[in-house]
């Protein structure tokens, strides 16, 4: 970038007179990309026959550039976060997914099914870095495992701590976040609640600092892959449980598959009154614990799953839907999960937890499958 045509007409006492009349304005100037870098070159230049207003300049400009790096090296999503970089970038913006090309494969082997993939999505992603997420999609080295035969179980699990599930382009489902009221982790926030930024783009997805791209919601690029979503029950993936995972749309009759498809409406309901501590004030949506399980007020368990007929599977199955309104993505599981879908472990990486309700564990006791959530016999 040639700095020079713009240190000419762009001086350093010019800078200085835009700090005084308007401090705010000269610097979101400043971090603009490039900006940083001009400003040092004005101050270098004029060295010599402006010490005064040079030093002052080299100050604000050195803590613009630190304040840059800081939001660059930030450890997670932050609600409050400034994204200096990134700051003429908004999210969903189209652009291309990472330079690699997305890999993710399927296979069966002794009662399981494999998936092994990077990470990458098969679409156009929104900008990364950008507003409200700091973080670049990397490929990943994923090597899930689930169940071919899931049994469902007594009491769902919780599915904190670890993906929910994968979508069939490899790229995994994760309902959660990390950000907290207070530092409290019994008031996490919600990625979708529009209280707080987290950059999704418009796949609902973003990128841990790990450069994971995952979801956080309808995989709405995926969903266009595979045909588009309403004309069919839509199967976009599988959960750690091993159960598959639809969008919304499903059979009006759920064991009838050639009944009309409509939206699953989900049983979860924003509570009434006031919370009960934490940040005070009615439940709006910002938390997690804003919303209660209500059965059958909608079509869907605690799980928004229900049991039914599917193309995939004509004899029936547990199965889980994606919805609009909360929770979007299951919060907990219907089956045991795979370890292979938890993030921390004595190994510290994906895989290496512990088993999760393995045989004479807790959590496993297995019961034939009833329609969870599902509509009333006369409409089945």
């Amino acid at each position: 970038m040639d700095l020079a045509p713009k240190a000419r007409e762009w001086t350093v006492p010019d800078l200085t007179a835009r700090r005084r009349r308007n401090n705010s304005q000269a610097v979101r100037d400043l971090v603009e990309p490039g900006h940083e870098l001009l400003f040092l070159f004005c101050a270098l230049r004029q060295l010599e026959s402006n010490p005064l207003y040079t030093m002052k300049s080299l100050i604000l400009a050195s803590f613009t550039l630190l304040t840059a790096m800081a939001a660059l090296a930030h450890p997670g999503h932050d609600e409050s976060s400034l994204l200096l970089l990134a700051a003429n970038e908004t999210p969903g913006t189209p652009t291309k997914s990472a330079s690699s090309t997305s890999q993710a494969t399927i296979t069966t082997e002794g009662g399981y099914r494999f998936i092994r993939a990077n990470g990458l999505p098969n679409h156009t992603t929104g900008q990364f870095p950008g507003r409200g997420n700091p973080n670049r999609i990397t490929a990943q080295s994923y090597s899930f495992r689930a169940p071919l035969k899931p049994q469902t179980n007594a009491t769902p699990r919780t599915a904190r701590g670890a993906w929910f599930g994968v979508a069939l382009n490899g790229v995994p489902f994760e309902p959660g976040t990390a950000e907290f009221w207070n530092g409290q982790p019994e008031w996490v926030m919600e990625a979708k609640s529009g209280f707080i930024d987290l950059g999704l783009d418009a796949n609902n997805a973003h990128v841990q600092p790990t450069g994971a791209y995952h979801y956080h919601g309808l995989p709405t690029g995926l969903m266009s892959k595979l045909g588009g979503d309403g004309q069919k029950m839509l199967l976009v993936g599988y959960a750690a449980d091993g159960f598959p995972i639809y969008t919304s749309y499903a059979p009006s009759m759920a064991l009838k598959v050639t009944s009309p498809l409509r939206k699953m409406r989900s049983s979860w309901q924003l509570k009434k009154g006031e919370r009960d501590g934490g940040p005070g004030g009615k439940p709006d949506g910002k938390y997690t614990r804003d919303y209660e399980y209500v059965a059958g007020s909608g079509d869907l368990d605690e799980c928004n799953g229900r049991f039914g007929v599917t193309p995939e599977y004509p004899q029936g199955t547990y199965y889980y839907c994606i919805t609009e309104e909360f929770p979007q993505l299951a919060r907990s599981w219907r089956g045991t999960p795979d370890n292979s879908f938890f993030k921390r472990g004595p190994g510290g990486g994906p895989g290496n937890g512990p088993r999760p309700g393995g045989p004479g564990g807790p959590g496993n006791q297995e019961r034939r499958l009833p329609p969870f959530g599902g509509p009333p016999p006369d409409r089945l």
